[in-house]
């Protein structure tokens, strides 16, 4: 099915749907003696018992399991600055996708400002009301420090899945294409064409899970110390601790010799002969939405040993509902006060150890959405994060 198919289905299915999710009652309210207990008089107890311990809105309450999903409407789904309204479908889904994989409860946010400061405060004034926050699809730089500051502020776990998500899956599928390689993490050059929020939460995953020779690469060419033009401070800051060799050019002079190819960028800006150019048994993640940096059966035909995308269409798709409904789900349950580097580090090994040797393949490299082991082994690898770590209130 082609992607015209797929647009018109889903304009004629939303159409019928009129919203993805919707309310539904837990409880009966079939007598009144069910409405007494449900509301008022009966519901005034548990109300005093949290005012006197506000944990226990975690016993008495939905809080446990329900996160907030909220936007700008700045970034959203490689679709741009489309505005609040418009990104609701994506955050519907997103809410829909966090149920179906973790039993999560989410709630859409949609917030009319792009304004920082109204945006932390919108979301901190909402907080006490969840388990959990997932920032989506707002726009670098701002949405650093939008994460940064509703961390210092609140209790709960901050994750901007565009960032975390997305280096999560990454991780977990390099490990598992460098291991049939044969390759070493300490020796494997990485290069990214993209140095945006997720380029970057990717490449900080990387170098802590022990890659050492990094490259991220712009429309203005290789991030180095100093460099004059097209900088801000997170990409100042990363561009201390990548490129060790301090090279400058562009991406296809950074690809000559390169390992892996990372996108996380934009439709056709890796060609065929910059992956000619990569060293032997090249490595490709092309995962610009809806279209890739390259088209898979060109990446091929220049011998590239491994290719991965973010489409459902193509084999080893790497799309972040393999993480953060799982992550999200061990963290609630561990009543986690924050999502910690150690949690998401846990959850990418888990990812990629769920495919067994004989499962393990260049086609194969991350298993299926569906499959049903992802949320207990992810979620349990987070979880038992949370506890070693001591975010955990349990």
């Amino acid at each position: 099915m082609n992607d015209h198919s797929f647009s018109q289905k889903a304009i004629e299915a939303h159409r019928l749907w009129q919203g993805k999710i919707e309310v539904n009652s837990r409880v009966p309210v079939d007598s009144m003696d069910a409405l007494s207990i449900a509301y008022t008089p009966g519901v005034a107890a548990p109300c005093l018992e949290i005012k006197d311990d506000v944990n226990k809105s975690y016993d008495y309450t939905r809080r446990w399991n329900m996160c907030l999903v909220v936007t700008d409407g700045s970034a959203v789904l490689g679709l741009g600055d489309i505005g609040p309204e418009a990104a609701m479908p994506v955050m519907e889904g997103k809410c829909v996708l966090f149920k179906a994989f973790g039993d999560v409860d989410a709630f859409p946010l949609c917030i009319k400002s792009q304004d920082v400061d109204d945006i932390v405060r919108t979301i901190y004034l909402l907080s006490g009301s969840f388990g959990g926050i997932n920032l989506e699809d707002i726009a670098a730089p701002r949405c650093f420090e939008i994460e940064r500051r509703l961390k210092e502020l609140c209790d709960i776990p901050v994750f901007h899945d565009d960032q975390h998500g997305t280096a999560v899956v990454v991780l977990a599928a390099l490990l598992n294409a460098v291991k049939l390689t044969e390759k070493t993490k300490e020796k494997t050059r990485v290069v990214f064409s993209g140095a945006g929020a997720a380029s970057i939460a990717v490449a900080q995953l990387l170098l802590e899970a022990g890659f050492k020779n990094l490259a991220l690469c712009d429309r203005h060419g290789l991030l180095y110390p100093g460099r004059p033009k097209g900088m801000n401070e997170e990409k100042t800051r990363i561009a201390q601790i990548i490129n060790p060799e301090g090279h400058q050019g562009d991406l296809s002079h950074a690809l000559k010799g390169a390992d892996v190819f990372i996108g996380l960028s934009a439709a056709g800006l890796l060609t065929g002969e910059m992956v000619e150019a990569m060293a032997k048994d090249p490595i490709i993640f092309a995962c610009a939405n809806p279209d890739p940096e390259i088209d898979p059966e060109i990446a091929h035909e220049k011998d590239a040993y491994i290719v991965a995308t973010g489409r459902s269409d193509y084999p080893n798709q790497i799309n972040n509902v393999l993480a953060f409904p799982a992550i999200f789900r061990g963290a609630f349950d561990a009543r986690a006060s924050k999502i910690n580097e150690k949690m998401k580090m846990a959850a990418a090994h888990a990812l990629a150890d769920i495919l067994e040797a004989d499962e393990l393949s260049v086609t194969r490299i991350l298993p299926d959405a569906m499959d049903p082991r992802i949320r207990e082994t992810v979620a349990k690898a987070v979880f038992d994060a949370a506890v070693e770590t001591g975010v955990s209130r349990i």
